[in-house]
């Protein structure tokens, strides 16, 4: 009686974009959760299921790869902004919502992509990622002052802001938490002292809205929701 022949086990082939967007995902988690000096590609390869050749294929180095992590982070954070302000809400009550204590604890936890954002801060000065990084954050504060001249359109943001420099301003409130973490004391109380009085000054109106800044949830339980 012949045997049958043994059925062969053939490897998927991910087409090359899927590859590269599993690759990403699977970066930012790593990234995410360790920053960048403590990520490891064969870790990142790992969760993907292909080698680390495979990985540099795609993206040519680590910092390559951190760098595209840090665009797809900032991407996501303005997709979700933005959308909070199409389904209606007043934009300084998105910025209330994203600037609330409580949420961005949450978002700059490891495995969040705040914490991309504070590990970029801290290697801004490194010789082969600075460039690189500084456009990241310049990325971000484009997309903080589009929204704030959506803002100003609807004349929910005040006519004499300036978008641009009150993005860097708030850019700056965001880059700054670590640092009061470390050296202020009532730290929970000043966070909320500071984001009012943000929110306060750009606003065309005397209060913050339904999605305030004192110690509340501004209504979202998310990592990464605004």
């Amino acid at each position: 009686m012949t045997e049958p022949t043994p059925r062969v086990r053939t490897r998927t082939r991910l087409p090359a974009a899927e590859r590269r967007a599993s690759i990403l995902a699977a970066a930012t988690e790593v990234f995410s959760e360790t920053g960048f000096q403590r990520g490891k590609v064969s870790d990142i390869a790992k969760r993907v299921g292909v080698s680390e050749p495979v990985v540099f294929q795609n993206f040519g180095s680590k910092a390559a790869l951190y760098r595209a992590t840090l665009d797809h982070a900032v991407e996501s954070v303005s997709a979700l902004l933005h959308q909070a302000a199409d389904t209606g809400r007043p934009v300084p009550e998105v910025l209330a919502s994203f600037l609330d204590p409580a949420h961005l604890d949450r978002f700059h936890r490891p495995g969040a992509h705040g914490f991309l954002f504070a590990d970029a801060t801290a290697l801004a000065h490194d010789p082969d990622l600075g460039e690189a990084l500084r456009q990241v954050h310049q990325h971000l504060a484009d997309m903080l002052a589009g929204l704030l001249e959506r803002g100003r359109s609807a004349g929910d943001i005040r006519q004499d802001v300036d978008p641009r420099t009150a993005a860097w301003w708030l850019v700056s409130l965001l880059a700054g938490r670590s640092f009061r973490a470390a050296v202020v004391p009532d730290r929970d109380k000043v966070e909320a002292e500071l984001t009012d009085l943000a929110l306060r000054a750009l606003l065309s109106r005397g209060d913050v809205g339904d999605g305030g800044s004192r110690g509340g949830n501004g209504g979202n339980g998310g990592n990464e929701e605004p």
